[in-house]
């Protein structure tokens, strides 16, 4: 029969129920929810309305069910606990360390692995970064947030006055690191804070003790060493667990009304100092190479006072020797004397001595020097030598060439030898 057919019980497939039922009462469905947790619970009777005997019942099922309350109570107080106690595991990440407070005790600092500690609300747990290189800027703000210079300056923290009363613009990049992750937690409420003012005060004590020619030129290794060196010195009194690994000068220069006029003081300091580098090295070229030629001449002196003098020790030795020769050979010492003048004078001379009182003498001369020096260049492997044609088979008589006077001079002792040779 179907569900709208005359006689049917009208319960349309879709709902399920006829049109005359109303919806369940959301109270009803909650009530009832409560009864049937009591009953399993044992922590409620059957009924309010029954009479005695219903009274009797229930109490007699909820004290035949009191072992099976205390089982489900143990067991989900057991889950409960593994539970809790399953949320004490926690793993610490490679360059962490993990800190382990008991009711708000400090306890113990746990490495990189898994570990366990009391779930919270007895324990806690706070993992610090120790191996992060982190900074702070001071008299600046980068753009970006890396550490790097932006173009935002921060006047009240980068202007400061020098010792000579000079008013000085100077940025700092300071970079740290957790030394100890207990101390950076407990000892300090704001590290990083705490750090910046301490930055700050000690930048400022260290630029108001130098002069500004000092910080902007030659001093900016030897500031930031020194700044870096007495900031840490304060974080260390203070026990903040941080250790300084390095203070970067970003800019030091003057404020921007007076900044033209220092660059043009700049390049005129630059412009000195080119100068005299220039000089310095025109002085070591120059002063080297005098003292070289200084030295030169000196021990060419010295060389020809040795010369001379060897000279003259020889010539009084060698005449010693000839007088005493002389004396015991006269006429062999004078001709070997006469031979060695002659000797002495005609071995440098072009001059060519020819016998033309004999008229027979036929002897031809060839001037072989002069056409060794007229001589072409040589062709392939074959020299040739081409030599002047003489005019007459008989030689004319060669006059002999003017002499210098220390020629003549020899000459004439030559003769004057001879001359006494002759007469004995």
């Amino acid at each position: 029969m179907s569900w709208n057919e005359p006689g049917g019980d009208n319960k349309d497939p879709w709902s399920g129920r006829g049109d005359d039922k109303k919806p369940p009462d959301l109270d009803e469905v909650i009530r009832s929810l409560q009864e049937k947790l009591t009953k399993i619970f044992g922590g409620g009777n059957g009924g309010g309305s029954d009479g005695g005997d219903n009274n009797n019942n229930s109490s007699g099922n909820a004290f035949s069910n009191s072992p099976m309350k205390g089982l489900g109570l143990a067991i989900g107080a057991g889950v409960l606990l593994a539970i809790w106690g399953a949320s004490g595991f926690y793993i610490v990440d490679e360059g962490n360390n993990g800190i382990e407070t008991r009711f708000g005790q400090y306890t113990v600092t746990t490495q990189s692995g898994l570990n366990w500690h009391f779930p919270s609300p007895i324990g806690r747990v706070d993992i610090v970064n120790v191996k992060q290189q982190r900074f702070i800027e001071v008299g600046y703000r980068s753009v970006s947030g890396a550490a790097e210079q932006g173009s935002g300056s921060v006047p009240k923290e980068a202007l400061m006055l020098t010792a000579d009363e000079n008013i000085v613009d100077v940025s700092l990049n300071v970079r740290y690191q957790v030394d100890n992750a207990k101390d950076f937690l407990f000892n300090v409420a704001n590290p990083a804070a705490t750090l910046k003012q301490v930055t700050e005060s000690v930048q400022r004590g260290v630029v108001g003790s130098n002069t500004m020619d000092f910080i902007l030129t030659e001093g900016r290794s030897e500031i930031v060493t020194k700044i870096k060196a007495e900031i840490q010195e304060v974080m260390n009194s203070y026990h903040a667990g941080i250790i300084v690994t390095e203070v970067n000068l970003q800019d030091a220069q003057p404020p921007e009304e007076v900044q033209n006029a220092f660059v043009d003081a700049i390049k005129s300091r630059e412009d000195k100092e080119r100068l005299i580098n220039e000089a310095q090295a025109y002085y070591n070229d120059v002063v080297p190479k005098a003292r070289g030629a200084a030295a030169r001449k000196k021990q060419e002196a010295e060389g020809y006072k040795e010369q001379v003098i060897a000279q003259a020790t020889g010539e009084v030795s060698r005449f010693s020797q000839l007088l005493t020769e002389y004396q015991k050979a006269p006429e062999v010492t004078r001709k070997r004397m006469y031979i060695e003048a002659m000797e002495s004078v005609l071995s440098d001379t072009n001059t060519v001595m020819v016998d033309v009182k004999n008229g027979a003498n036929n002897m031809l001369y060839l001037p072989l020097d002069k056409m060794l020096q007229q001589q072409p260049a040589v062709t392939g492997n074959t020299p040739q030598i081409t030599a002047e044609p003489v005019a007459s088979p008989t030689p004319k008589p060669i006059v002999a060439e003017k002499q210098p006077a220390s020629v003549d001079r020899s000459a004439a002792r030559g003769r004057d030898l001879r001359g006494r040779s002759d007469a004995e």
